[in-house]
């Protein structure tokens, strides 16, 4: 029997979480509701490789452990109360404790400003901006000086 060990298994559990998320993404890309959301499908890319980043459990869901960790990365270390409050305003109130792709996609693309998609759109904005800025500086001139 040709059983998978250490890094070829989760090596497969990834690329097949990666194709239970991209058929949610599909769902999501022909839902009239999203029609007039601009650059979907790019959007949808960028929520995906964030999810998995922090879905330490591998099951397909980020629990209270996951948000912990994404939110240390952030620089925004959060008592527990805070985390299980942020998990129940993502999923709706319900007591669960653990948010899956499609309440994670609802809550980055829905109306409402949840506390988690703030932090993660400011993360976001974050990056842009030092992306901006990569390279050597340009050269200046005296005109340029005050």
């Amino acid at each position: 029997m040709d059983t998978l060990q250490g890094g070829k298994a989760y090596g497969l559990l990834k690329s097949q979480q990666e194709e239970k998320l991209n058929s949610i993404n599909e769902a999501f890309l022909s839902d009239e509701k999203y029609a007039e959301e601009e650059e979907l499908a790019s959007k949808l890319e960028l929520f995906k490789k964030k999810y998995m980043e922090f879905d330490l459990n591998d099951k397909g869901e980020i629990d209270l452990m996951g948000l912990k960790q994404m939110l240390e990365k952030l620089g925004l270390a959060k008592t527990h109360l805070e985390l299980k409050k942020m998990m129940s305003e993502v999923v709706g109130g319900s007591s669960k404790d653990t948010i899956c792709y499609h309440d994670f996609l609802n809550m980055m693309l829905g109306k409402r400003n949840a506390i988690l998609k703030l932090i993660l759109m400011f993360e976001g904005m974050g990056k842009e901006q030092e992306a901006k800025q990569s390279g050597p500086p340009c050269r200046k001139t005296f005109s340029d000086l005050p």
